[in-house]
């Protein structure tokens, strides 16, 4: 046995070749390092050859690679070749490439402040991605996108006409799809693919529905237009127009309101209307208010009580989860955003004096300047609203419930001496 394996063994004036039982060769040899190595392949993997001349013309090239001090151990070799062209494809990314990853990365992923991105923010991403990003850039490497690139992007998107309403001046998506493009930036400089975020200002975000002529007064609807529209809208609907307008609240948290949110005194003259859930317009779940400010509880006008009490006692079901805005009367099922929508813009037409394209959201706008116009100071307007970007003088103040009682009723006493005067004028 010992004859046959010293036959099989070679040395050279280096290493050693040796044939094995396969009939292909071996090409053994002592490293730098002392140890003994065979043949490996680029990727760390066993390697022999078909001829000896083959074996030996490797060992001579591994022979002089030591000499130079270009050697390292195979795996420390492999190794350093993985990354390398890890690190080469990552600088090679296309922006279809990074954005689906990124996209992946913003849904499980808790965002800057800590918390997981809701629905309706990562379906616009994705909307944004999609239909404004993709094209001008999904074959372009991220390493590629510079000021210029993206400064010619921002132009023509600004230039883009407006799905909405082709003939406005503005398209209102430029300056979101450029702040989302800014967004996969900097998570591409963070992973060392690009080297910094091109410095080109976002596209101005302009009104799509107004002129520079327009003013926040405009959206303002008269207690006279707000009864109009109660009126106008079918049942069991209509009493969405006088949540949004006199409780402020959005259209989310109108559609998402059910039988318990409102709590009644003992003889139900009075109530108190808590926003605990939103219906959410982009997935139709309910789920939290926009943000932790949004949960609240307010004083229902008296102005509205009447009416409320006639709708929850004739168009809601009796179950406390029950949506006081159902589908059909004293349904179970919340009324969906896109619904809604088809009914408000079908029916606010036929309201003489406002403006074009009048939102269901501007009847908020509405309750809340009739608030502040009865002397609400502004942290009790944060508080009524659920606004959560409250500046640094409501560090000092505190609304109470007290005081949210007392102007609600002063609003309501303002409204109903308006609709009074009005009534009269016309009889």
């Amino acid at each position: 046995m010992g004859e046959t394996t010293a036959a099989r063994q070679h040395r050279e004036a280096w290493g050693s070749l040796r044939r094995l039982p396969s009939k292909r060769w071996q090409a053994r040899y002592n490293g730098p390092d002392g140890k003994l190595y065979s043949a490996r392949t680029e990727d760390d993997r066993p390697l022999t050859f078909l001829t000896k001349g083959d074996a030996r013309a490797w060992l001579n090239r591994t022979h002089a690679a030591i000499s130079r001090g270009e050697w390292e151990p195979p795996t420390e070799a492999a190794r350093r070749q993985r990354e390398e062209a890890e690190a080469a494809a990552i600088r090679d990314v296309t922006f279809r490439e990074y954005a689906v990853q990124w996209l992946e990365r913003a849904e499980r992923e808790p965002g800057k402040g800590g918390r997981m991105r809701k629905p309706g923010t990562l379906m616009m991403y994705r909307g944004r991605v999609k239909n404004y990003l993709l094209e001008p850039l999904g074959d372009v490497k991220v390493r590629d996108i510079d000021a210029e690139r993206l400064r010619n992007l921002a132009r023509d998107l600004a230039a883009l006409p407006s799905r909405l309403r082709p003939h406005a001046k503005h398209n209102g998506v430029a300056g979101d799809a450029i702040d989302v493009l800014k967004m996969i930036l900097r998570a591409a400089v963070r992973d060392g693919i690009l080297a910094k975020v091109p410095d080109v200002a976002t596209p101005a975000r302009k009104s799509v529905r107004h002129d520079h002529d327009h003013t926040p007064e405009d959206d303002v609807a008269t207690p006279s237009q707000v009864d109009q529209l109660y009126h106008a809208l079918p049942q069991p609907w209509s009493i969405a127009v006088l949540l949004a307008a006199w409780c402020q609240l959005r259209r989310g948290e109108v559609l998402g309101l059910q039988r318990r949110d409102i709590v009644w005194n003992y003889d139900r003259t009075a109530a108190t209307l808590y926003v605990r859930r939103q219906k959410n317009g982009s997935t139709g779940d309910l789920t939290d208010p926009k943000s932790e400010k949004g949960i609240r509880s307010m004083a229902v006008p008296p102005l509205i009580v009447e009416r409320l009490r006639d709708h929850l006692d004739t168009r809601v079901a009796a179950e406390p989860a029950a949506p006081v805005v159902p589908i059909k009367e004293k349904g179970l099922r919340h009324m969906s955003a896109t619904r809604w929508n088809q009914v408000w813009t079908d029916q606010r037409d036929m309201v003489a004096g406002l403006p074009e394209g009048y939102r269901f959201h501007d009847l908020r706008h509405t309750g809340l300047t009739r608030f502040a116009q009865e002397g609400a100071t502004l942290a009790e307007l944060m508080r009524r609203g659920g606004h959560a970007d409250i500046n640094v003088v409501l560090r000092y103040q505190k609304a109470t419930m007290a005081r949210d009682i007392d102007l609600a009723a002063r609003m309501s006493a303002t409204v109903l001496d308006e609709l009074r005067r009005v009534s009269n004028s016309g009889s």
